[in-house]
């Protein structure tokens, strides 16, 4: 019962966060980057907040107590594109002081049609992978409270709705930077109390096949190996949200030093939730694999700490799934509507759309998450939206390469013709995912383009 009083307790917090910061939210740049006014602590929380979702937790604990430690080191690949970003991307957004949005960004570069374009793969990526969250989201309700998965999706995804729709952006840092202290503190002291509770470590070491501490065994080759690593590296590199993230301020070095703290902050997180994976293992190796998190904080944990815990469970798929609903609808109107419209619109006029949208788009990934159960499969499906079409002439823009609209066309014209002959041959005969050949394509045509345009290569040509 305690348990269920620091829950509910924490729901009515969040949306109490939506009420007061809706009050602030007077346009379209309030709802989408807040002000651009954050310091570093803040872009830190709220973006670690927001790429910590039920994958690479709940999912992390599962895959390491089915394969082992390699799938730790495959989500370095994540952390991995964080830094680099950090490093090479960050720091050049100084430029993009009226952009809210990854569109907004191509647009400039590539000009209006590849903005309308970019806006369309934005709403696919966030409506999958939201989705994919409001089906965790009822998981998770439905394992540590009892009630149906249904009304753990109506509950969870309402209260997302609810805060996220009045409060815009602003409700989704302040909310997020109040979840990232909750499961930065939560998730680490499961895993020190479930280690007392599984006999310690020895106990533990003992009851783990040695299999499990390899990076290849019997399990994975050297290539596919390497393809998983690539998959997380570039899978998720500068999706909509994580762009906002490096647009909340005015300041390019406060973003850069947040991204690579937020990167480096990853790196624990991924360990520390793949070993409650292997203690899952240690305890009952009979345990459903999906179970493993929610078995130790049942299990391991006692009631109240179990209730903080819970809640940093829950704060987990909330981050992310709010980001995600956010720039889903920014994009609808930012990036599809105000371009598609002949005459434009009033500051009130797109805030107001832009909540509609939020509201719109957060009912479809209800009735999307209980109508399809294979969430992870559509998750993948999502990220494949994204990368192979837009990640390599996003970064060439931002880093200063000179393009135009057909560096853009050509690029895309490569992704997907890269990601179709992957999903049909490629991928079967070298091993490699489909996304890693779809970012190949793209950036062989779109820089096979860009040096046949210029004029030293022409040069060469004729020589």
């Amino acid at each position: 019962m305690l348990n269920i009083i620091i829950l509910i307790g924490y729901l009515l917090a969040i949306i109490s966060i939506g009420i007061v910061t809706g009050k602030k939210v007077k346009n379209i740049v309030d709802f989408a980057v807040a002000g651009k006014n954050y310091s570093v602590l803040i872009i830190f929380a709220t973006l670690s907040a927001s790429f910590i979702g039920g994958g690479f937790s709940t999912g992390n604990a599962e895959k390491v107590f089915t394969y082992g430690i390699a799938n730790i080191f495959f989500l370095f690949g994540f952390s991995l594109q964080i830094i680099l970003v950090s490093l090479f991307v960050a720091p050049k957004m100084g430029k993009y002081r009226n952009a809210i949005t990854a569109g907004d960004i191509i647009g400039q570069h590539y000009g209006k049609n590849a903005k309308i374009i970019t806006g369309f793969l934005s709403v696919i990526v966030c409506a999958g992978i939201l989705g994919a969250q409001v089906g965790a989201m009822g998981y998770i309700f439905n394992v540590f409270t009892g009630i149906p998965r249904v009304w753990g999706i109506l509950i969870g995804c309402s209260v997302v709705i609810l805060y996220s729709t009045m409060g815009g952006m602003r409700a989704v840092v302040a909310s997020d930077v109040l979840q990232f202290i909750i499961l930065a503190v939560g998730i680490p002291l499961t895993l020190v109390l479930s280690v007392f509770y599984a006999g310690g470590v020895q106990n533990i070491l003992a009851h783990v096949p040695a299999s499990h501490f390899t990076l290849l065994a019997d399990r994975f080759t050297v290539v596919s190996f390497v393809s998983l690593f690539l998959t997380f590296l570039v899978g998720e590199t500068l999706v909509p949200p994580y762009v906002q993230r490096l647009l909340i301020s005015d300041d390019p070095k406060i973003t850069a030093k947040a991204t690579f703290y937020s990167g480096l902050f990853s790196i624990p997180f991924f360990i520390v939730t793949g070993l409650l994976g292997l203690i899952a293992l240690s305890m009952d190796s009979t345990l459903n694999p999906n179970h493993a998190l929610p078995f130790i904080i049942m299990n391991a944990l006692p009631i109240g700490i179990s209730g903080i815990v819970i809640v940093a469970m829950v704060s987990i798929i909330m981050s992310s799934a709010d980001s995600f609903l956010n720039s889903a609808s920014v994009s609808i109107v930012n990036d599809i509507v105000v371009p598609l419209k002949k005459k434009g619109m009033s500051d009130r006029a797109q805030l107001k759309l832009a909540k509609i949208a939020n509201l719109a788009v957060g009912i479809f990934s209800v009735v999307f998450a209980l109508k399809i159960e294979s969430i992870l499969e559509i998750l993948i499906y999502a990220y494949n939206f994204w990368a192979p079409i837009i990640l390599v002439p996003l970064v060439s823009a931002i880093i200063g390469v000179k393009v135009d609209a057909k560096n853009f066309i050509a690029g895309t014209v490569g992704g997907v013709l890269a990601y179709i002959l992957s999903v049909f041959y490629l991928s079967k005969l070298v091993g490699l995912d489909n996304i890693v050949f779809g970012v190949i394509g793209n950036f062989v045509f779109f820089y096979g383009y860009y040096l046949y345009t210029q004029k030293s290569w022409l040069r060469f040509q004729k020589a």
